[in-house]
């Protein structure tokens, strides 16, 4: 039976560390980190995602607010209000909840941030530098997983990863972190074949496709790490007790909730797996984390301050 690798302890830790380094900032030049969240459309979800990242950052002294606009926004006029930002002195951070609009391109709208306020590391410059392995500011996700294994004394240089999950939110990116350490990496994804025997080979498994309980324990490897990323809401009874048989937990959620949350991995991996992630409660927490700490980072860079 592994261990869960918890990330409530490292997330207060960097918060904390984020907050006091804001204090000592406003304190010395009256000047604190300014971050905006643009949330185009009524997305439940994004919205819930998006006041939690306005609640933490104003919770560390960083100066935030939501941009909210309709739904049948144009993308020149999205890229026109972007430019604005960009030029605005007292915003260090500009991050465009996803997912957007279908008729919005995700890339577009990203390539309209400058690459130095783009708090969520998704402009193909700041994909670039972690690719050169330079400077720049890396993917929230990604990040934090690579915090999280650090904070826990789990090497990587020289051991086997298995990334299952493709996106440039967390897959790809992650990959080339994992890679930067001296790992050994495959990318798995929905072509890849015998996925199972392939996860099987990783001493550090991560799970990032969005399928609940998709990664079953005999896809973990007796000893691996297992990084679940997933964060999916199941309000299914039947399709609950499918994939998890008779749980209380998850019982007790859907009658007080009307859903559960679950991640990509069967949370039975964990009994032949050194360690593994829970959810919720491990890798989410550490993204709003590492989001605060790219927010404070840019801030330090566009003025050139020094600790």
């Amino acid at each position: 039976m592994g261990v869960w690798l918890e990330g409530r302890a490292l997330a207060e830790k960097i918060k904390q560390e984020v907050k006091e380094e804001v204090e000592h900032f406003r304190e010395k030049t009256n000047q604190v980190p300014g971050l905006i969240g643009i949330l185009v459309g009524e997305n439940k979800s994004s919205q819930i995602y998006l006041r939690s990242k306005e609640k933490a950052s104003q919770g560390l002294g960083i100066a935030s607010q939501i941009l909210t606009l309709p739904a049948n926004t144009e993308a020149r006029a999205l890229k026109a209000r972007i430019a604005e930002l960009n030029q605005q002195e007292d915003v260090d951070g500009i991050l465009v909840q996803l997912p957007l609009p279908g008729h919005l391109k995700a890339h577009d709208i990203i390539c309209a941030i400058s690459p130095e306020k783009d708090v969520d590391g998704f402009h193909p410059f700041n994909l670039g530098s972690l690719l050169a392995n330079e400077e720049g500011l890396k993917p929230c996700t990604p990040m934090g997983i690579i915090e999280l294994l650090r904070y826990n004394r789990v090497p990587l240089e020289g051991k086997e990863v298995v990334v299952i999950g493709r996106s440039l939110i967390v897959g790809k990116p992650l990959a080339a972190m994992m890679t930067n350490e001296n790992a050994t990496v495959t990318i798995c994804h929905s072509r890849t074949k015998d996925l199972a025997a392939v996860a099987a080979r990783a001493d550090i498994l991560v799970a990032a496709m969005g399928k609940p309980a998709f990664v079953k324990p005999e896809f973990v490897k007796e000893s691996a790490v297992v990084i679940d990323v997933g964060i999916n809401q199941l309000a299914d009874a039947a399709r609950v007790r499918d994939l998890f048989g008779e749980d209380e937990k998850r019982e007790k959620d859907l009658a007080e909730k009307g859903y559960t949350v679950v991640g990509d991995v069967d949370p039975r991996a964990v009994e032949r797996a050194a360690a593994m992630t829970p959810v919720p409660g491990g890798v989410g927490l550490l993204t709003v984390a590492m989001l605060m700490k790219n927010t404070l980072e840019a801030f330090k860079r566009r003025r050139r301050f020094e600790p």
